[in-house]
């Protein structure tokens, strides 16, 4: 059995966790709501705050996914009561950025300012100007959007310039040898 799917998801006060018949999981929170749909073969069994998958049967593709809708629902609970939240930082000289209304406006060195539009249940702040925080209850969404705004400049190893996560370490290169 899955060391992962036999882990057992404590549910947090004010978070709900309700199943249907077609293995729909709906994950209600304070503030959101998530769902998780599974197949057939899984369902979830909820003994007071406790929450736990289990598998129908012993089938190959069914043991290989439960670890995988126990990993989905376990987000799902901590992004409706926590949340997930991403950290970029911009390096560089004359990089910024700024929130307005539902776009981020990014300076970064080009020609022309990058407006990056804001899809929902993602919230940007902007703490200085060259920090942003992307958060949201969706762990997938928050990480793509980080992933969508750290490619309009990847980070380079000679200046380190460029868009970083804040835990991200940038290998340096030592560039030419002056002399001989």
């Amino acid at each position: 059995m899955s060391r992962i799917g036999k882990a057992i998801i404590n549910l947090p006060e004010k978070v709900t966790v309700t199943s249907n018949d077609a293995g729909l999981v709906t994950i209600k929170g304070a503030k959101t709501t998530q769902s998780v749909q599974m197949t057939g073969a899984m369902r979830i069994k909820l003994e007071g705050t406790a929450l736990s998958v289990e598998r129908g049967d012993d089938e190959a593709k069914t043991r290989a996914l439960h670890g995988l809708y126990r990993s989905l629902i376990f987000n799902a609970v901590e992004g409706v009561s926590k949340g997930w939240s991403k950290t970029l930082i911009l390096n560089g000289v004359g990089y910024r950025a700024s929130v307005s209304g539902k776009k981020l406006e990014l300076s970064l060195g080009y020609s022309h300012p990058i407006s990056f539009a804001i899809p929902d249940g993602i919230e940007i702040k902007v703490e200085k100007q060259t920090t942003v925080t992307v958060s949201g209850a969706d762990k997938a969404l928050v990480g793509q959007v980080a992933a969508n705004i750290r490619s309009y400049r990847l980070p380079e190893p000679y200046l380190g310039k460029g868009i970083r996560y804040s835990d991200e370490v940038i290998r340096r290169k030592a560039g030419k040898s002056g002399g001989k």
